[in-house]
């Protein structure tokens, strides 16, 4: 038990570390070989923070485990918005300002209902799970066209994700911090699933619920940073961004990992509660966000909010085990 729980811990922190330097590597990599600084900060940099649950869901997939990838997904979204962004609105108000932003908004709930269709029939098939790839690559390639088109105008999420794109690195150094990323995350990956799988079947706990729980905590881990780091350096929009984004990428590239590899019946639990829990918080995040008369402020009463939803929302969970 407790060198399961070794295990786990020394996993997470590993594939914390392996994403960032691995996000490094390709972002200064691409920086190196002539990729305008807008495109690297909208993709690459973009989807570091997704990186975890990439590899975790894949190496759940791999296992034969769908229902810990899927949970793996959905949890990390319901994890992003109240326990992520609750803690960061308590620390300071969030003021949204970014037109990005507020056109990623409407496209978030859009794949969220489109997640919610996908899983309502209990399983999970490999079609789907193309069709959700496929919207990856639209939504990527979409929102860096219209970047493109309209850099003249400035945006803060923009222009935050471009400062974070690193300069004047060596491709040498980048190359080997690539490397180094692509191997320890998928060791990190099936060290974590391996230890969670031990620790889950000890308390009698499920495959979903513990990627609802253990593992999609873990894997927020770095959202939780960046909105941090975010808004302690006035970086409201950044922060925002790195919750809206990685939300956007966990259902189109994370959930659809579980599709592709495993493709398979999938715990009915995902489509009658968690799947509506993280719809409500999806909601929720856009009302507190969205203002059409311009800036918004998410202030520290509705983070307040937003973390006690998480909480009685993983009470909840561990007291329909017991």
């Amino acid at each position: 038990m407790l060198l399961s729980i070794a295990i786990l811990i020394a996993g997470f922190t590993a594939l914390v570390w392996s994403a960032d330097r691995f996000v490094f590597g390709a972002a200064a990599l691409a920086k190196n070989f002539g990729v305008p600084t807008l495109i690297i900060g909208l993709t690459i940099v973009a989807m570091g923070s997704s990186a975890p649950e990439m590899m975790v869901s894949a190496q759940a997939a791999l296992a034969n485990q769908t229902d810990t990838a899927v949970g793996n997904a959905i949890g990390s979204n319901i994890t992003n918005v109240l326990l992520v962004l609750g803690i960061t609105a308590l620390l300071r108000p969030l003021n949204v300002s970014s037109s990005t932003l507020k056109r990623e908004m409407p496209v978030l709930v859009i794949i969220s209902l489109g997640a919610w269709y996908i899983i309502s029939d209990n399983y999970f098939a490999f079609g789907e799970g193309i069709a959700l790839m496929v919207g990856f690559i639209v939504f990527i390639a979409g929102v860096t066209v219209i970047s493109i088109k309209h850099k003249a105008e400035p945006d803060p999420f923009v222009e935050e994700a471009c400062d974070e794109v690193p300069n004047d690195v060596k491709t040498s150094t980048a190359i080997f911090w690539l490397v180094v990323g692509m191997i320890v995350l998928p060791v990190s990956s099936h060290f974590i699933v391996g230890s969670a799988t031990d620790i889950a079947k000890l308390f009698g706990i499920s495959d979903l619920v513990i990627g609802l729980t253990i593992i999609a905590i873990g894997t927020s881990l770095p959202e939780l940073a960046a909105c941090v780091a975010g808004v302690m350096k006035n970086e409201d929009d950044l922060a925002l961004g790195n919750i809206i984004g990685s939300n956007i990428f966990n259902i189109l590239a994370v959930l659809s990992i579980a599709g592709i590899v495993n493709p398979s019946t999938i715990d009915p639990a995902a489509a009658s509660r968690d799947i509506f829990v993280m719809l409500i918080a999806t909601v929720a995040l856009i009302a507190m966000s969205i203002n059409l008369k311009g800036t918004r402020r998410i202030n520290r009463f509705e983070g307040a909010l937003l973390l006690g939803g998480f909480i009685a929302y993983q009470v909840y969970i561990f007291s329909q085990i017991a």
